[in-house]
């Protein structure tokens, strides 16, 4: 049976976004993180991360570097007793300087992609699952593949018409968990 998914944007939704977050010194959660992936997971959610990684293509960082920041922070999770059932992203931009990375990509948010496969791979029922993220393209992203709640975090006048919701703190993302 399809398992339902707490899908996460990671810049600016699992960690504070400065601007092509590469490394463990950059890297910095954003506050109830945490909270929220274990709620999800005491209710029977997958956690999932969802990102868009243009540094890659633009040669700002190695697929390797984002591999191995994504081990870390999966490690940190399981520290605070959450599974990560999968980190997906999208290496590619149009605009990229890093061959075979420059590219347009089905993979890169507002498309579906990364959220299609990771239905595919982890057998996610997308229309109970919920996706927080923090740009229109998240949700744009989320509504492309059928994606049942939609969940701005963030300015609501930014969310786009895509998002069904919009919070100020990651805790009011628990309420709408069920």
């Amino acid at each position: 049976m399809p398992m339902k998914a707490l899908l996460l944007d990671r810049d600016g939704v699992v960690n504070v976004d400065h601007g092509y977050v590469c490394s463990v010194d950059r890297f910095a959660f954003v506050d109830g993180i945490f909270a929220l992936a274990r709620r999800a997971v005491d209710l029977g959610y997958r956690v999932v991360v969802i990102t868009n990684q243009s540094g890659i293509a633009r040669g700002y960082y190695t697929e390797s570097d984002f591999h191995a920041l994504s081990r870390w922070m999966g490690a940190e999770f399981a520290r605070h007793g959450v599974t990560l059932a999968g980190v997906f992203h999208c290496p590619y931009h149009k605009v990229g300087t890093a061959s075979p990375y420059s590219r347009e990509s089905f993979w890169r948010k507002p498309n579906p992609g990364m959220i299609l496969e990771a239905q595919r791979v982890l057998g996610l029922d997308l229309a109970r699952s919920v996706f927080v993220g923090d740009q229109p393209t998240d949700m744009a992203a989320a509504r492309a593949a059928g994606v049942g709640t939609r969940v701005f975090f963030g300015a609501a006048p930014e969310s786009g018409p895509d998002a069904g919701h919009a919070v100020a703190r990651l805790a009011e993302v628990e309420a709408l968990l069920g």
